[in-house]
């Protein structure tokens, strides 16, 4: 119930919410002092963390406050009389024996957090709960991806519960003002619950929803200090104490809480930040798990345009969570970049429309809709690809040596630095167009891929340019008629295909240095990249793909009777390094 000021309670869940940042490593006198804080400033519950076992969590992975064991709790709690205790559990993560009769002592609330799929089972394992004396709370995740009739099924499951709280959970931030009385007036009615929220900020909205979820008459909201939580983060708690201070006389009073900001949160911040970003305001508006939008910005290959097209698809999709599979299946469709005209096979199963039944005439007519102008171009003749590693840069000289004896037909992509002027200047990546193409020079014939729009390709240069012709659907290299059957991931391998169509000898690359296991110095350009993922996933994901394709296309060439590939110049793809002095 509400208290004497007629306002709702606040549930403070720093070091939960905002353990998914550091993985719940919080120092245990900083917990102490940010419980102390929080209970001298007038906020209702705190919530100290998740409860977990070794049954389900590695506690070499996690910190304490994964766990929330008993010894620890009292440690951080002990001896201050303050807020009540919450800790909150993932559905299908917890048993109901990980809360003791000891636990009590010290726990009032249990929230347990949970996807529509799991709400009936939930309900049971809560009601558990309850009867062993927690007052217990049911967080429902991703509401905004309720339809009409899964709502009517969730309110008849929470009306005939035995549980305290009903919380609506914004998952993704996506929630407006507006939208707030739909999510809340329908559970106003059940009167044994008291109805939560539980705010993000990906859209800036936290405070504006939670301040019409007050008028709305909810009995309890979520913060935390200085909005700490992933991704965008979530309501301040100092600035709704604020907020309540200047509602009321003597009930909050923000110092406290400020004090800790100082003392702990702005260096946590600089450490762990959080706070508006890009992938996060996209995962509010498409109202989908975050992890979708920032997986595909981390690519750092994928224009904004493709992305906004990629995550309209995942919420036709609507899943529960967030499953890398989705975005693979995205990216192997060929949807984001360019590549298809109208819908993907990926979008047309959404939209339950027929499929072509025959798809190897398919792939056949798109095959022969697609002029290669350089077929055989140079057959017979020696070939260099210049990829973009350190060392294109380090062994420059005896590169420049190697083309003086082979006299070979060069295939460049992306920035070069004017170290070499190639035959032949590629792109694919729209990024990489717009930042580099004026560096390309003027005798090098322009080759560009698909993922370029007419429109995009005219914005920015005038000069003529010829089609890198290749259909990006096949998870396997192969030439039909000219065409490459595969986007080959990396343009510099890629570029070997083109050799192939080209009609080449022999095929040689430098700079093509790979993604894992090089002395660059964790750089992998001769130049300071911006492009490249971040993350060490993505990184080993890229290195494993073009190995693939390297390997392929090596088997290409040998089943032609030709050599395979030859990387010259020092590699992490080791099975096709021959050092360059062997051809000087």
């Amino acid at each position: 119930m509400k208290n004497q000021y007629n306002i709702p309670l606040i549930l403070d869940c720093t070091i939960r919410d905002g353990g998914y940042l550091n993985n719940w490593r919080f120092d245990k006198k900083m917990v102490r002092e940010v419980y102390r804080a929080l209970s001298k400033a007038g906020i209702d519950i705190v919530e100290i963390g998740f409860r977990g076992t070794e049954k389900y969590f590695n506690r070499n992975e996690f910190g304490l406050w994964r766990f929330t064991d008993i010894e620890d709790l009292k440690e951080v709690v002990g001896g201050i009389g303050g807020a009540k205790i919450a800790v909150m559990g993932d559905y299908g993560k917890i048993d109901v024996e990980d809360f003791t009769d000891e636990y009590r002592n010290y726990v009032d609330l249990i929230r347990i957090a949970v996807h529509k799929d799991g709400t009936a089972n939930a309900i049971k394992q809560l009601e558990a709960l309850k009867e062993k004396g927690y007052e217990v709370s049911l967080n429902a995740m991703g509401i905004t991806g309720y339809t009409p009739e899964e709502m009517d099924e969730l309110k008849r499951m929470i009306q005939g519960s035995d549980i305290d709280y009903f919380y609506i959970a914004d998952s993704y931030g996506s929630i407006l003002p507006e939208r707030m009385k739909y999510l809340i007036e329908p559970f106003k009615d059940i009167p044994h619950i008291k109805i939560g929220f539980h705010p993000h900020n990906s859209l800036q909205m936290a405070f504006a929803n939670t301040l019409e979820a007050i008028k709305l008459g909810v009995d309890i909201i979520d913060s935390t200090i200085y909005g700490m939580g992933r991704g965008a983060g979530n309501l301040p708690t100092e600035v709704v104490l604020s907020y309540m201070q200047l509602s009321t006389t003597d009930k909050y009073n923000v110092i406290p809480v400020l004090h800790c900001i100082d003392r702990f949160f702005m260096d946590i911040e600089v450490d762990e930040p959080w706070g508006y970003q890009l992938p996060y305001m996209l995962s509010g508006i498409f109202q989908c798990h975050p992890s979708y939008p920032k997986a595909l910005v981390d690519y750092r290959e994928f224009s904004m345009e493709d992305i906004w097209n990629a995550l309209e698809v995942i919420k036709k999709i609507n899943p529960v969570g967030f499953s890398k599979d989705i975005i693979n299946q995205i990216i192997k469709s060929g949807m984001i970049g360019g590549l298809r005209k109208g819908r993907t096979s990926l979008q047309s199963d959404i939209y339950n429309e027929r499929k072509t039944d025959n798809e190897t005439t398919r792939q056949q007519e798109k095959i022969r809709a697609t002029e290669t102008s350089y077929k055989e171009r140079h057959r017979g003749r020696d070939f260099l690809i210049l990829a973009n590693g350190p060392t294109l840069r380090d062994y420059g000289p005896r590169i420049e040596e190697f083309i003086r004896k082979y006299d070979p037909i060069i295939l460049g992509a992306n920035y070069l630095s004017g170290f070499f002027k190639p035959d032949y200047h590629a792109f694919n990546n729209k990024k990489r167009f717009v930042d580099y193409v004026d560096t390309v020079d003027k005798d090098s014939i322009l080759l560009l891929g698909e993922n370029l729009s007419l429109d995009m390709i005219r914005e920015y240069t005038s000069r003529p340019y010829e089609k890198l012709c290749f259909i990006d659907e096949l998870d396997d290299f192969g030439i039909i008629d000219g065409v490459i059957q595969s986007n080959c991931r990396t343009i510099a391998v890629l570029l070997m295909g083109v050799a192939i169509v080209m009609g080449a000898k022999r095929i040689f690359a430098v700079g093509m240095d790979g993604y894992t296991g090089t002395d660059s110095a964790g750089s992998f350009h001769f130049y300071d990249e911006k492009v490249e993922p971040e993350e060490r996933e993505l990184i080993v994901e890229r290195h494993r793909h073009n190995q693939h394709f390297i390997e392929q296309i090596d088997e290409y060439l040998n089943g032609m009777g030709k050599e395979g590939v030859h990387i010259i110049t020092p590699t992490s793809y080791r099975s096709f390094y021959k050092g360059i002095e062997n051809y000087l």
